[in-house]
């Protein structure tokens, strides 16, 4: 899809990464261009699947989610049926902000966000009595460097 967007939708994507609740007459006068060509533009970026959806983005601190941990995780099973359970889990849980399959010594790497390391070893407790896994590190994240939402387009 990247070979389809021209410098003037880069322009846009730009603009609504960093704030999408822009106004059009706002993005517009940014990018240089009027207020239908980049309507038009969004609309079909959203119907390509460039935008997927757009959301806010709300500070973990303030609502008290004080706890960031990375959890790796090493399984015996592969077998459809686990990965799949597997999955239904980890979607059912909101404390998992990312989870990512990964190639090498760790199946799986997990971005939890909790209050603290009582509320993560309940996620843990919750986790491992849902499915079988064979071995869990969790890394406790002492400070956030850099967190990003923005593609560099």
């Amino acid at each position: 899809m990247s070979g389809h967007l021209d410098e003037l939708d880069r322009k846009i994507l730009v603009e609504l990464q960093a704030d999408a609740s822009q106004s059009l007459d706002e993005i517009a006068r940014k990018v240089g261009s009027s207020k239908t060509p980049v309507w038009n533009r969004i609309r079909r970026m959203r119907e390509q699947g460039v935008i997927l959806r757009q959301t806010a983005i709300l500070d973990a601190e303030s609502l008290g989610l004080e706890a960031c941990f990375f959890v790796l995780i090493r399984t015996s099973e592969h077998e459809a049926e686990w990965q799949r359970k597997f999955l239904e889990v980890l979607q059912a849980r909101p404390e998992v902000l990312e989870a990512h399959r990964l190639a090498g010594d760790i199946d799986y790497i997990l971005k939890v966000r909790v209050k603290n390391a009582r509320a993560y070893d309940t996620f843990y407790q919750a986790l491992i009595a849902e499915v079988k896994i064979h071995n869990v590190t969790a890394l406790l994240s002492m400070e956030e460097i850099k967190s990003t939402t923005v593609l560099p387009v």
